[in-house]
């Protein structure tokens, strides 16, 4: 296993973290643990997880796994996250969490799924920062994080803040343009940085074949995408949710065979993304000048996925809820004026897209 630093905490976690939202069967406690307990023998020790992941259940697992480890003498770090803002919601939420987890600190508290910078101000007025910091000196948390699906100039504007250690956001070999930004962040500020989604959501083994430009030899496409991320040195975990046993072992033995790329190899890659794509969005946001106000960007990486995935029942609305926790609704407003249209370098068909996503095509 391969071991970087989480930012300047002074920690070194694995470079292959475990994901803690994909559990085959949640209830069947023995079985996940277990599974847990693979993976920090593996040498894994990094495990995220959510209250919002099973309605608390992966909570539960984990502190019967951790309770496991400790008995074992196996490291691990516990991260996990929360939405409330409010001083008397965040301790709530933490007294709980603590409880379920079976341990008196959280390593890495994320202020979870930020989406927009106005929802970030807002829990800043209800206090949010103000709490977490009370949080740490108390022992109760040791280090402050956020977790935000924010793209470009807008994940810079949030990493950049003087307060956060950590940043935990989604980055995959098909939307390596929306990110550069952030890793311009981590960089200036020395944070700590984790990937979740590596694997797009499950659109990129879905699609081994738009994805050739990343393998190397005889990858598989999930070695092959795990690994064109692991060649980021700017990355300290990449978030897997393992579901079974084998799917652990298929990612431990892409570790222990990898071979990084160099920098100008890595660059290469970037550039046959972009290529590779056609009529799929970068996400540049350059179309995010709409004056009614519509999140365009957001929708277009939503129509992303019914181009990506073609055999979900709803991808655009899947995305929009599960990962903008937003809906289709403000599509509607689109009065056709074609400033995105005349603003996108690569001249996508924005208004169709937009009637399409809203219904009114």
């Amino acid at each position: 296993m391969i071991y970087r630093d989480y930012g300047q905490t002074g920690k070194k976690v694995s470079l292959l973290g475990f994901g803690g939202m994909r559990f085959k069967n949640v209830d069947d406690h023995d079985e996940c643990v277990a599974l847990m307990l693979a993976a920090a023998k593996g040498g894994i020790n990094y495990f995220d997880t959510a209250p919002g992941y099973f309605e608390t259940r992966s909570e539960t697992v984990y502190g019967k796994g951790f309770a496991e480890m400790r008995k074992n003498g196996l490291p691990h770090f516990c991260a996990t996250k929360t939405f409330e803002s409010t001083p008397d919601g965040i301790r709530r939420e933490i007294e709980a969490q603590l409880k379920r987890l079976n341990i008196d600190t959280i390593d890495f508290y994320h202020i979870w799924c930020i989406t927009t910078l106005d929802g970030w101000e807002k829990r800043k007025k209800d206090g949010v920062l103000e709490t977490f910091r009370k949080l740490k000196e108390e022992k109760l948390i040791k280090h402050i994080c956020i977790s935000s699906h924010l793209i470009k100039d807008e994940i810079k504007t949030l990493l950049m803040e003087d307060v956060f250690e950590g940043v935990l956001f989604g980055y995959s070999a098909y939307n390596f343009n929306t990110r550069q930004e952030a890793f311009d962040a981590i960089r200036a500020k020395k944070l700590g940085a984790v990937v979740m989604n590596p694997l797009g959501g499950g659109v990129i083994p879905k699609h081994p074949d738009l994805f050739n430009f990343i393998r190397r030899d005889n990858e598989n496409i999930i070695e092959a995408a795990l690994r064109v991320l692991w060649d980021h040195t700017d990355i300290s975990t990449t978030l897997v949710g393992f579901d079974t046993m084998e799917h652990l072992n298929e990612c431990l033995d892409a570790m222990k065979s990898y071979k990084p790329r160099t920098q100008k190899e890595l660059d290469d890659v970037k550039s046959k993304a972009s290529a590779s794509f056609e009529g799929i969005c970068t996400g540049c946001a350059y179309c995010d000048n709409c004056p009614v106000d519509i999140p365009i960007p957001y929708y277009m990486d939503a129509y992303n996925q019914k181009l990506l995935d073609k055999k979900s029942d709803d991808p655009i609305g899947n995305r929009l809820k599960w990962h903008w926790n937003m809906d289709r609704s403000a599509a509607a407003k689109c009065t056709e004026c074609g400033l995105c249209e005349t603003s996108c370098t690569q001249h996508l068909d924005i208004i169709n897209r937009l009637k399409e996503i809203s219904g009114n095509a």
